[in-house]
């Protein structure tokens, strides 16, 4: 290229948004409905998700991963780049952190940096909030949320969205968070939230069970549960990692996000894969097959239902076009020169 040419280009700008223009640009609510047309156009085969890459560090007991994402329909593409440090909170630091790269779909722009780390959360409790629309009984009335952090959060408000709930309980091994978690999530929902001395005590009688958390075995037994209960399982992503019985995800009717991350990834289906209680099979559906009509959601009151996700880029990049449209509608963010 001669200098003439490169005086003649247009003049290329990148859009950085922090957490908080995140928030501004994307309420739950919405989310959710983001959340809905993303697994809907995973499941019907009309977004590109390469296999995401593993980077481990296993010396820091971290793990980053890198997830690349194709939406012909949006003409979007977009690439997450998050890390998982279990010892974050130890150092004072969040034990997900993340950024989102946007880029045009047609002529290869970088459009947009986004923070992935709220971007992350966000999603996430946005799937879990779709998934119990379609899954958990009309009625339910009693949410437990396992894990007090930034996850447990967004799990619990996506689920106010969709179900007319008057009643929650957490239940953390660190009674500090725990005890933060329902003053924080009582002010901002008005509703009672509690802390549980125990595991049973928290799922005893409830509707909807969101599990959010680093646990590497089961977090509430199988007898515990009551009939048709709704479960948004979340926290496990590798597969050694257990948060759900076995003997729970046996008689649930599962639900995936995406069934080739799921049984490439998740210990909660792995595991009892592994010991022949389950096959494959055993997947009812994914969540877009749901929503886009093919297959029901629950068939009974009584049944148990099961979510498992462990997230695709599809759903980051569907997030992350939604905040971007609205940050260049109402003006968010720092807009800089390449």
């Amino acid at each position: 290229m001669n200098h003439c040419e490169a005086e003649c280009m247009p003049q290329r700008t990148l859009r950085i948004l922090t957490a908080e223009d995140v928030r501004r640009a994307l309420p739950m609510h919405e989310a959710v409905e983001v959340m809905k047309q993303a697994f809907r156009q995973v499941s019907l085969g009309e977004a590109v998700l390469p296999a995401r890459v593993h980077l481990a560090a296993p010396q820091q007991h971290g793990v980053a991963l890198i997830m690349p994402a194709y939406l012909p329909a949006d003409e979007l593409m977009g690439l997450k780049v998050v890390t998982l440090f279990d010892q974050n909170p130890q150092r004072g630091r969040p034990r997900i952190q993340a950024v989102v790269l946007v880029l045009d779909g047609t002529d290869g722009r970088p459009l947009a940096v986004i923070d992935g780390t709220s971007l992350t959360a966000l999603r996430t409790g946005a799937a879990s909030g779709a998934a119990t629309q379609r899954l958990a009984n009309p009625d339910a009335s009693v949410a437990a949320v396992f894990g007090a952090g930034v996850q447990g959060r967004t799990q619990l408000e996506a689920v106010l969205c969709v179900r007319p709930i008057r009643e929650v309980r957490v239940w953390d091994p660190d009674t500090e968070a725990a005890e933060r978690f329902c003053v924080e999530m009582s002010r901002n929902s008005g509703l009672p939230v509690r802390r549980a001395a125990t595991a049973t005590a928290v799922v005893q009688d409830a509707d909807i069970i969101c599990a959010a958390t680093t646990a590497r075995t089961p977090v509430f037994r199988d007898c515990d549960l009551k009939p048709g209960v709704h479960i948004n399982a979340i926290g496990s992503y590798q597969p050694e990692v257990q948060e759900i019985p076995a003997e729970t995800v046996r008689r649930a009717r599962l639900v995936v996000d995406h069934r080739a991350s799921a049984w490439a990834e998740a210990g909660d289906l792995l595991i009892p894969l592994r010991a022949g209680l389950i096959s494959e099979d055993h997947t009812h559906a994914e969540l877009g097959e749901i929503v886009a009509g093919p297959k029901p959601g629950r068939t009974s009151p009584s049944e148990v239902t099961l979510f498992k996700s462990v997230g695709v880029a599809a759903q980051d990049l569907a997030a992350a076009a939604r905040v971007l449209q609205h940050a260049q509608e109402h003006r968010l963010g720092t807009e800089v020169s390449l």
